[in-house]
């Protein structure tokens, strides 16, 4: 059932955002969707440019305390944050199924998966790495904190995104600018407001607003590095906006992934994965599964298997009882995909099957599988980011191969075969950041993350996401 948090109305649930270690609220606010009903359910702090230079003030004044402390030290602040929000699951929980518009469930799955993630970064290392150690010289390379950093996050996993950019940041020993969606504030906020005591004042700011609010932070030359999780074009923005003062950035952007089916599988065998690779969080991944290759002969024989499961999904609202996958996060979203259908359906696709969705309110879109769309069709070529999967045919590995690097994208790719050596074969050949055999997506806090050509620059998780948030600095001694 959910709390009596999802039962306050508008004018009673609003957010406060965490400034030097003090919750505050601004002069204007905004307004927080459900959509599910697409009614207004909270109110938030729309950050004004002197609020952002006050977080940005006091991360900078913070910083010089905090990155002396030992990286075992910092380690143990997060530790804390985890058992705080741990204890509070609930609450977060509810909060995020009324922006995001996932069921409950699985609002509490994202956030044990961002808790997960930290505890991840918790048991990593940082010490110096000995390059060259002689009886005439000592060289070390050290990994040193930047400063202020910016963390930028997107609305699908608005808990596990800001997440996993506050942990790496901080343990590195930077302080930390967080930034959600304007579409999914409320969650993120409610974070702020249970861990406000317990990092040091200023080494965690959370600030809401919109996309203004985001490009007073790419330009900030008091922000030293930014880590974003968004669109390929608002990367790009980005990008130009770092230049100023030659940010670092971590880019993690859109992906149009390929999954290639290989013509030893067993149809029914494969088709729960497939189907939970392509439509978890109602397709909203970025290294979902969004293109699907398979033998012309097996066309048939897969699109049955996953329509099996689609049928049997139930879509709604993320408090009902059986539901399964919720709504669209954003009307803009929502359009979207309703046009790519739109086109698909011009292009002379086949929609071979579509699920319910309920009656009214919400930005739902059914479950839908298409078939007869070819590369050079939108559907085939943009990502979707919904529940919609294109099945496309081929007819030999070369062909699939070709088609599935033939895009722009690079984050993640899959192949699906009972041979492993014949499949992995297959996966080394495919342009992306992750491939996959027999699973799409597979991620850990151990697990290096990131896209190649335009779905991304850096690399996020493991080890090296950590020292993504560092400097790079040699210190080289001559021994007499």
């Amino acid at each position: 059932m959910p709390s009596t948090v999802a039962k306050k109305t508008a004018a009673t649930l609003s957010q406060r955002m965490l400034i030097d270690g003090k919750l505050c609220g601004a002069t204007k606010t905004l307004e927080v969707l459900d959509p599910a009903t697409e009614k207004s359910f909270a109110t938030v702090p729309d950050c004004s440019e002197v609020q952002l230079n006050e977080a940005v003030a006091a991360a900078k004044r913070a910083f010089d305390s905090w990155s002396r402390r030992s990286v075992k030290e910092r380690q143990d602040f997060v530790g804390l944050m985890i058992e705080r929000v741990r204890g509070n699951i609930d609450e977060v929980a509810t909060l995020l199924t009324r922006e995001q518009g996932k069921p409950l469930a699985k609002a509490v799955s994202e956030i044990n998966a961002a808790l997960f993630f930290c505890s991840g970064y918790c048991d990593m290392d940082l010490s110096p790495e000995i390059i060259r150690n002689t009886e005439n010289q000592r060289v070390e390379m050290r990994y040193s904190p930047i400063g202020a950093v910016g963390a930028i996050a997107a609305w699908n996993y608005p808990i596990l995104l800001s997440l996993w950019k506050l942990a790496p940041a901080v343990i590195a020993g930077n302080t930390v600018i967080i930034k959600p969606s304007p579409y999914t504030p409320v969650a993120t906020l409610r974070v702020g407001e249970l861990i406000a005591d317990i990092f040091p004042a200023g080494v965690v700011n959370i600030v809401s607003g919109g996309d203004e609010l985001g490009r007073w932070m790419t330009a900030h030359d008091g922000i030293g590095k930014i880590s974003f999780t968004g669109s390929a074009a608002t990367g790009k923005h980005i990008m130009r906006s770092a230049a100023g003062n030659l940010k670092r950035v971590t880019l993690e952007l859109g992906g149009n992934d390929a999954g290639i089916v290989l013509d030893d599988v067993d149809p029914e065998k494969i088709a729960a994965d497939l189907f939970d690779a392509a439509f978890s969080n109602c397709g909203q991944v970025c290294a979902g599964l969004k293109r699907l290759f398979v033998p012309a002969h097996m066309e048939e024989a897969i699109a049955a298997n996953l329509a099996k499961f689609a049928a049997k999904v139930k879509v709604g609202s993320g408090f009902d009882d059986g539901v399964q996958m919720g709504p669209i996060q954003n009307v803009k979203q929502f359009n979207r995909v309703n046009d790519l259908l739109s086109d698909a359906k011009s292009a002379g696709a086949d929609i071979y099957f579509q699920g319910q969705v309920p009656q009214g309110p919400g930005y739902f879109v059914p479950i839908t599988i298409v078939r007869g769309a070819r590369p050079g069709t939108r559907i085939v070529d943009e990502e979707p980011f919904g529940p919609v999967l294109p099945i496309i045919s081929y007819r030999s590995e070369e062909e699939a191969v070709a088609m599935a690097n033939d895009t722009t994208f690079g984050l993640g790719a899959s192949v699906w075969g009972k041979d492993i050596d014949r499949a992995e074969a297959v996966a080394v050949r495919l342009d992306a950041g992750s491939r996959w055999v027999n699973q799409h997506p597979a991620m850990g806090p151990d697990i290096p993350f990131g896209g190649i050509k335009e779905s991304g620059i850096g690399i996020e998780c493991s080890v090296h996401g950590l020292k993504e948030f560092t400097n790079v600095q040699v210190l080289n001694v001559k021994r007499n």
